[in-house]
Protein backbone atom coordinates (compact mmCIF):
# COMPACT_ATOMS: atom_id res chain seq x y z
CA UNK A 1 0.00 0.00 0.00
CA UNK A 2 2.79 2.41 0.89
CA UNK A 3 0.56 5.19 2.27
CA UNK A 4 2.17 8.21 3.91
CA UNK A 5 0.94 7.68 7.45
CA UNK A 6 1.63 11.33 8.35
CA UNK A 7 -1.31 12.36 6.16
CA UNK A 8 -3.78 10.04 7.92
CA UNK A 9 -5.92 11.97 10.40
CA UNK A 10 -6.30 8.91 12.65
CA UNK A 11 -2.50 8.64 12.91
CA UNK A 12 -2.23 12.35 13.71
CA UNK A 13 -4.80 12.03 16.52
CA UNK A 14 -3.18 8.89 17.92
CA UNK A 15 0.28 10.47 17.75
CA UNK A 16 -0.95 13.56 19.62
CA UNK A 17 -2.55 11.32 22.24
CA UNK A 18 0.62 9.22 22.69
CA UNK A 19 2.79 12.32 22.98
CA UNK A 20 0.48 13.75 25.65
CA UNK A 21 0.49 10.46 27.57
CA UNK A 22 4.29 10.44 27.63
CA UNK A 23 4.31 13.97 29.03
CA UNK A 24 1.65 13.26 31.63
CA UNK A 25 3.34 10.12 32.93
CA UNK A 26 6.68 11.80 33.64
CA UNK A 27 5.56 12.50 37.19
CA UNK A 28 4.14 9.08 38.00
CA UNK A 29 5.70 7.52 41.12
CA UNK A 30 9.17 6.09 40.57
CA UNK A 31 8.02 2.65 41.74
CA UNK A 32 5.59 2.59 38.80
CA UNK A 33 8.31 3.03 36.17
CA UNK A 34 8.12 -0.63 35.13
CA UNK A 35 4.43 -0.99 35.97
CA UNK A 36 1.76 1.59 35.26
CA UNK A 37 4.06 4.11 33.56
CA UNK A 38 5.43 1.55 31.13
CA UNK A 39 2.05 -0.07 30.47
CA UNK A 40 0.14 3.14 29.67
CA UNK A 41 2.96 4.46 27.51
CA UNK A 42 3.21 1.21 25.54
CA UNK A 43 -0.56 1.13 25.00
CA UNK A 44 -0.68 4.76 23.86
CA UNK A 45 2.35 4.43 21.57
CA UNK A 46 1.03 1.17 20.13
CA UNK A 47 -1.86 2.99 18.44
CA UNK A 48 0.12 5.24 16.06
CA UNK A 49 2.79 2.58 15.48
CA UNK A 50 0.17 0.04 14.44
CA UNK A 51 -1.21 2.54 11.94
CA UNK A 52 2.31 3.03 10.57
CA UNK A 53 2.84 -0.72 10.32
CA UNK A 54 -0.53 -1.17 8.62
CA UNK A 55 0.40 1.43 6.01
CA UNK A 56 3.28 -0.80 4.99
CA UNK A 57 1.04 -3.79 4.32
CA UNK A 58 0.06 -4.82 0.82
CA UNK A 59 -3.70 -5.21 1.16
CA UNK A 60 -6.58 -3.25 2.66
CA UNK A 61 -7.53 -6.33 4.69
CA UNK A 62 -4.05 -6.45 6.28
CA UNK A 63 -4.19 -2.69 6.87
CA UNK A 64 -7.52 -3.16 8.65
CA UNK A 65 -6.00 -5.73 11.03
CA UNK A 66 -3.48 -3.14 12.21
CA UNK A 67 -6.10 -0.42 12.48
CA UNK A 68 -8.13 -2.72 14.74
CA UNK A 69 -5.04 -3.28 16.89
CA UNK A 70 -4.57 0.48 17.10
CA UNK A 71 -8.18 0.87 18.19
CA UNK A 72 -7.81 -1.65 21.02
CA UNK A 73 -4.56 0.01 22.14
CA UNK A 74 -6.31 3.38 22.42
CA UNK A 75 -9.00 1.78 24.55
CA UNK A 76 -6.43 0.08 26.77
CA UNK A 77 -4.59 3.36 27.29
CA UNK A 78 -7.86 5.07 28.18
CA UNK A 79 -8.61 2.51 30.88
CA UNK A 80 -5.09 2.80 32.29
CA UNK A 81 -5.35 6.59 32.45
CA UNK A 82 -8.64 6.32 34.29
CA UNK A 83 -7.06 3.83 36.68
CA UNK A 84 -4.04 6.11 37.19
CA UNK A 85 -6.40 8.95 38.06
CA UNK A 86 -8.18 6.79 40.63
CA UNK A 87 -4.79 5.96 42.15
CA UNK A 88 -4.03 9.68 42.39
CA UNK A 89 -1.21 9.60 39.84
CA UNK A 90 -3.04 12.10 37.62
CA UNK A 91 -5.05 15.12 38.64
CA UNK A 92 -8.69 14.78 37.52
CA UNK A 93 -8.44 17.75 35.13
CA UNK A 94 -5.32 16.33 33.45
CA UNK A 95 -6.95 12.91 33.18
CA UNK A 96 -10.00 14.56 31.62
CA UNK A 97 -7.82 16.29 29.00
CA UNK A 98 -6.06 13.04 28.16
CA UNK A 99 -9.32 11.11 27.94
CA UNK A 100 -10.71 13.77 25.59
CA UNK A 101 -7.67 13.28 23.33
CA UNK A 102 -8.23 9.52 23.59
CA UNK A 103 -11.91 9.88 22.66
CA UNK A 104 -11.06 12.01 19.62
CA UNK A 105 -8.40 9.54 18.46
CA UNK A 106 -10.82 6.64 18.95
CA UNK A 107 -13.62 8.45 17.08
CA UNK A 108 -11.46 9.20 14.05
CA UNK A 109 -9.92 5.73 14.06
CA UNK A 110 -13.35 4.08 14.25
CA UNK A 111 -14.48 6.16 11.28
CA UNK A 112 -11.46 5.08 9.24
CA UNK A 113 -12.03 1.44 10.15
CA UNK A 114 -15.71 1.68 9.19
CA UNK A 115 -14.85 3.27 5.85
CA UNK A 116 -12.28 0.61 4.96
CA UNK A 117 -14.62 -2.15 6.15
CA UNK A 118 -17.36 -0.80 3.87
CA UNK A 119 -14.91 -0.58 0.94
CA UNK A 120 -13.92 -4.22 1.47
CA UNK A 121 -17.59 -5.27 1.64
CA UNK A 122 -18.27 -3.50 -1.68
CA UNK A 123 -15.26 -5.23 -3.29
CA UNK A 124 -16.48 -8.64 -2.15
CA UNK A 125 -19.96 -8.33 -3.65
Amino acid sequence: MGKDYRKILAWQKCDTFAFAVYGATRNFPREELYGMTSQVRRAALSAPTNIVEGCGRRTQRDYLVFLNRAETSVEEAGYLLDFACRLGYLQPERAKQLLELKAEAARVLTGLISRIDADLDRQNR
